[in-house]
């Protein structure tokens, strides 16, 4: 049986604001999976910052994609054909499919996951998004009852979580968004004491009056000005979770880094840290009980935002660093 798949490539690397100029659908045809792989159809694409950082020529975590190739996304599949143990046809897997409706995959990079779950809970809560917010909050954060959570991004797919699971931990949560109707999500919808509106101008002074107390545990999605104030209002030994720095993936030219480090970090004894989910993947299956715990419950709620179509990708990618959504950013390829 002949599969062909519709794929975005990187057309070429972007210098600033990515957008569908950058990228060109193509299709081909794909061969049997040979031994020890999958042939998979893609569910659900996950959009994330991470994906404009990958479009740089510098190596991240991972090698960046290069013009030509198939744009890199974890996304939710399910096998159609299986030439590996321990998959079978219907499983659904998870990992770096990539930006096509279908893929042949070897199965050792994917991980399968359990259909008596929503998919889009696989993708989002209970997914790498819960997991970065789950190991970032509580292995690095370390946040303690009553002490102040300050979130960056907050309306996003980490952010949004992050912010929960600190007024689960008996924290006061401030959150930092772009607008008001998300200002107003954040506080009304998912818990956060008090958000601040970035777009509003006058960010420290803002900040200073959501976090009367100053900051213990700051966790870090966007970088850029945020972070700068956020330094000057963090309590002696402080913790900064470095997660993300979505303020700067498209800027032309890369601000300079806080002048305040590393003098605060001194005299206020912070912790500065940065991580990576995948450095976690031995404790998966503690985080997604609990995560799966807390949203049968009641005590978590899932946010997704989902766009139809594998058209749509780079426009949805486009939005969201237009901050045009709430929560994970989901692309419904089947």
């Amino acid at each position: 049986m002949t599969t062909v798949s519709r794929q975005w490539v990187l057309k070429a690397r972007p210098t600033g604001m990515v957008g569908p100029e950058h990228f060109e659908l193509r299709e081909e045809t794909l061969p049997e999976p040979g031994d020890g792989e999958l042939l998979v159809r893609t569910l659900l694409l996950s959009l994330d910052p991470a994906n404009r950082a990958w479009m740089a020529p510098t190596p991240t975590y991972k090698a960046p994609v290069m013009p030509g190739d198939v744009m890199h996304g974890f996304a939710l599949g399910e096998v159609v054909r299986s030439n590996a143990a321990g998959f079978a046809p219907g499983d659904l897997v998870d990992g770096m499919i990539g930006w096509r409706n279908h893929a042949v995959v070897p199965a050792a990079d994917m991980v399968r996951r359990d259909r008596r779950h929503r998919p889009e809970h696989l993708m989002g809560v209970l997914g790498v998004t819960g997991l970065t917010a789950y190991f970032g909050l509580l292995d690095i954060g370390q946040p303690k009852s009553g002490e102040t959570v300050l979130v960056s991004a907050a309306a996003g797919a980490v952010g949004s979580i992050v912010g929960q699971i600190a007024k689960l931990k008996g924290c006061r949560v401030v959150g930092t968004a772009g607008g008001s109707e998300k200002c107003a999500w954040l506080t009304r919808e998912m818990g956060f004491d008090a958000a601040v509106d970035y777009k509003a101008g006058n960010v420290r002074r803002a900040l200073r009056e959501a976090c009367p107390d100053g900051v213990d545990v700051y966790f870090d999605n966007a970088g850029g000005e945020v972070l700068n104030v956020a330094l000057f209002l963090m309590n002696t030994r402080g913790r900064i979770v470095c997660c993300g720095n979505v303020s700067q993936y498209n800027a032309e030219t890369i601000a300079p880094g806080p002048a305040a480090v590393p003098g605060l970090l001194v005299v206020k004894r912070l912790r500065m840290e940065g991580f990576i989910v995948l450095d976690y993947e031995d404790r998966r299956a503690e985080a997604e009980a609990v995560l799966a715990g807390w949203l049968a419950d009641g005590s978590l709620k899932s946010a997704e935002d989902i766009v139809e179509g594998l058209d749509q990708a780079p426009a949805a990618l486009a939005g969201l660093f237009a901050g045009r959504n709430r929560g994970k950013l989901l692309i419904r390829v089947a």
